[in-house]
């Protein structure tokens, strides 16, 4: 299964989902049957790194987010991965526009897969990227519990 996480700039929120859902994916024993990457709607950050406030807060966490690189969502995106997961609905409708009816199902909110207590609060990862560090950790407290949620999607498909 082919999964691709999207935010606007692929800096803060898509990176980090990214990130956190490798690693349940590989302490789930899931990681050599997917392929996962991450992009943006818009290129605004073509070849730069996370913001280095979504790294130090995913590190604290025990996640790396240093190798990931920014880039802009294609149409070869479009067609080749299974599940295009967004982080708000601002990305979402973007993405529904720049995509024909036949791929729509594959666009999905990150938080569909939520299943704990943020799941009844959040209905998309807010943008941290005017935000204080605090922002940034709320987006990990979303991501980790949309990504559990996401696994058990993924480990019931495979």
């Amino acid at each position: 299964m082919k999964i691709l996480f999207i935010c606007m700039g692929n800096i803060c929120r898509s990176p980090t989902a990214e990130g956190v859902f490798r690693k349940k994916a590989a302490d789930a024993g899931l990681l050599d049957r997917l392929t996962i990457d991450s992009a943006g709607t818009h290129n605004y950050h073509p070849g730069e790194p996370p913001d280095a406030r979504s790294q130090a807060a995913a590190k604290r966490r025990g996640y790396d987010l240093s190798m990931l690189r920014a880039r802009a969502v294609t149409e070869a995106d479009i067609e080749r991965f299974d599940l295009l997961v967004v982080m708000d609905d601002l990305n979402y409708s973007t993405l529904l526009n720049r995509t024909s009816h036949e791929h729509h199902p594959k666009v999905r909110r990150m938080m569909e897969f939520a299943e704990g207590s943020l799941a009844a609060q959040f209905r998309e990862v807010p943008d941290p990227y005017y935000g204080e560090r605090e922002d940034f950790e709320r987006v990990l407290d979303l991501v980790e519990e949309a990504s559990e949620g996401l696994v058990r999607y993924v480990h019931e498909r495979l």
